[in-house]
């Protein structure tokens, strides 16, 4: 157990072991990464399970807060998806739509999402992360036609100018700040009472090191303004944990699973040469051998932090430091070191399976059993209210799921059939005989080739 661990958390504890191998790895990234404080937790299942840090300037401690710089963008996408459900516009709206007169108007709210709008990187002026920023009329009164870098879908191109007018567009539909909605749309409703638009103490102090001598100077804290929806927000690592938690197991009322399904699918590789990396309508995606993570990495003057989720186990790791940066590494690869370390070291264990408490009913039970199509052999069981397609021929393949939606019509939520509609073919008696799926036909009789 960290030395630096609190009692106070909720816990599920890492075994020892595991936790000596985390505090290593922040342990030798604090120390060759040059960073004044690094700070990182380890959240399984909604809990923390491990708290660790190393550095002195401040003494790490699970309540203090970091600028989280650009994982505040996940935050703003979530809010669109919100919005997109609510009917206030189409991720396909083109920009005019909602920014009537702009210049750059015919890029789509799906290409702002996904670093897929051509936009350049940042806005007019100074470096906005070294200057207070200004307020949306004075963003989009700076917009031109050559904002554009490039040519929409052709490649990704990573844009904070693309989160800014995102910002406006939610300000304009709502009527609210971005400042107000997130309190009221996401860091209220899931809790996250230490995730501040400006800082408040206990926080740490920011800080550039210097390459030669390593002394440290410390950056300003200024209020991006308008781009505050691509890197504002001051967090901790136990309000970021519910948010890596979020990310893996998201709260109905701030966000379906199928939306943050929608959210973590890639809508780009950013790294075409190799496919280690992509991004989806807000969250970035890491690929570690056969695991894939998803999350964001920040940065503002002084700060860097991180937050990487393995869905399918739900667990996450998230990490600040206060310098600009870690000599020789980033902070990314830590986290990941960190988080296969765990992975390896604790897989999750299988639930265990419990017997029905009823005889299965209705619909779904008349199609429970073997059915077959060009001599594969599929088996249909129940799972809870919906239906479950096996390949018994293929092992491995991975399962198909159906929900009903009226009677002989079930909708499939998984696998290759995803969105698809399985129609349910009855003869005279009422009997199901055929299972049509997307026009690929399922019966009864093995001996059906169809």
């Amino acid at each position: 157990m960290s030395p630096h661990h609190r009692k106070d958390l909720p816990v599920v504890s890492l075994l020892p072991e595991t936790g000596r191998t985390v505090d290593a790895v922040v342990t030798r990234a604090q120390s060759a990464g040059r960073a004044p404080s690094l700070v990182l937790a380890v959240v399984r299942d909604r809990a923390i399970a491990h708290f660790t840090g190393a550095g002195e300037q401040p003494r790490p401690d699970p309540k203090t807060q970091y600028r989280i710089g650009s994982i505040t963008k996940t935050m703003t996408a979530a809010m669109v998806l919100q919005l997109r459900d609510e009917g206030a516009f189409g991720l396909d709206d083109l920009l005019y739509r909602h920014l009537p007169g702009t210049p750059i108007g015919g890029v789509t709210l799906r290409q702002l999402l996904g670093h897929v709008s051509g936009l350049q990187r940042e806005p007019d002026g100074q470096w906005w992360e070294r200057r207070a920023g200004g307020d949306v009329d004075t963003l989009l009164r700076e917009l031109s036609f050559d904002k554009l870098a490039g040519t929409p879908w052709r490649a990704y191109h990573y844009s904070n100018l693309a989160y800014g007018l995102l910002g406006a567009i939610l300000t304009k539909v709502t009527g609210d700040t971005w400042a107000d909605l997130v309190g009221k749309r996401v860091l209220d409703p899931l809790g996250l009472k230490r995730t501040t638009y400006h800082p408040v103490e206990p926080y740490a102090r920011g800080y550039v090191v210097h390459p030669l001598h390593q002394t440290l100077h410390e950056e300003p804290r200024l209020d991006a303004g308008a781009m505050a929806p691509a890197g504002q927000l001051w967090s901790t690592v136990t309000d970021m944990a519910k948010w890596a938690a979020f990310l893996a197991d998201p709260a109905p009322a701030v966000l379906s699973r199928d939306t943050l399904d929608e959210m973590c699918a890639p809508v780009v590789i950013t790294d075409p040469e190799s496919w280690t990396a992509g991004h989806g309508l807000g969250p970035e995606l890491y690929r570690s051998g056969e695991r894939v993570f998803v999350g964001h990495g920040g940065s503002m003057p002084g700060y860097v932090a991180q937050v990487a989720v393995h869905r399918p186990t739900r667990t996450g790791v998230v990490a600040f430091a206060n310098s600009y940066g870690l000599h020789g590494r980033t902070l990314r690869d830590t986290v990941l070191e960190a988080l296969t370390a765990v992975l390896d070291g604790e897989p999750t264990t299988a639930a265990p399976w419990r017997p029905a408490s009823r005889l299965p009913d209705g619909e779904a039970a008349e199609l429970c059993g073997r059915w077959w199509w060009m001599g594969r052999e599929y088996e249909v069981v129940i799972d809870g209210d919906d239906i479950v397609f096996d390949c018994l021929t293929v092992p491995g393949t991975a399962p198909w799921r159906f929900s009903r939606e009226e009677r002989n019509r079930w909708r499939g939520r998984s696998g290759f059939n995803l969105g698809e509609i399985l129609d349910v073919r009855r003869d005279g008696t009422g009997t199901p005989v055929e299972l049509d799926i997307a026009t690929f036909r399922f019966r009864r009789d093995p001996e059906h080739l169809a």
